[in-house]
């Protein structure tokens, strides 16, 4: 159970890989901008921190997260060495929520397994808009920031780790 007053994206950041050189795409839902947008903030800042340059990065858009899937395939055909998935499905009066929320994280989970490069996943999956606001820089911290150190730290192990 997430504690009430936790931030839960703390982090050492002596034990996060430097970035520098590594190359991300970014795959953002439009769909509950106002939280998405707030992840981007997060993965993107956090991305910069450990020295990706800004040319490193590219942001690519996307209607809903049901479409990030397509997104972060589009993305993969630039030369990348992990992308993130960065979303918001709230839930509401149908099982619509459901739907989405299982097809998204197969659809990634799929992804995983086809392609050479991670694919993160930064999907909230909330019961309301608060759970949302506090998980995009609200008192849970910003699950866009632990998207992007899941990032570094898996396209560091994917290059430490390739069959030459």
């Amino acid at each position: 159970m997430i504690e009430k007053k936790k931030d839960l994206s703390f982090f050492n950041k002596k034990e996060i890989p430097k970035a520098k050189g590594l190359r991300f795409s970014i795959v953002v839902s439009e769909w509950n901008q106002e939280i998405t947008e707030k992840l981007y903030e997060g993965a993107y800042n956090t991305l910069r921190e450990f020295d990706v340059l800004d040319s490193d990065i590219k942001r690519y858009e996307v209607p809903g997260s049901y479409e990030l899937i397509f997104g972060a395939k589009i993305s993969s055909r630039e030369d990348v060495d992990a992308i993130i998935c960065l979303g918001s499905i709230i839930k509401g009066d149908t099982k619509h929520f459901d739907f989405i929320c299982s097809a998204v994280s197969l659809g990634i989970k799929d992804l995983n397994i086809a392609l050479e490069v991670p694919v993160i996943f930064g999907v909230l999956t909330d019961d309301n808009l608060q759970q949302a606001i506090d998980r995009s820089g609200g008192k849970h911290g910003n699950k866009g920031v632990e998207a992007a150190i899941t990032a570094i730290k898996m396209a560091t192990l994917n290059k430490h780790n390739q069959i030459k």
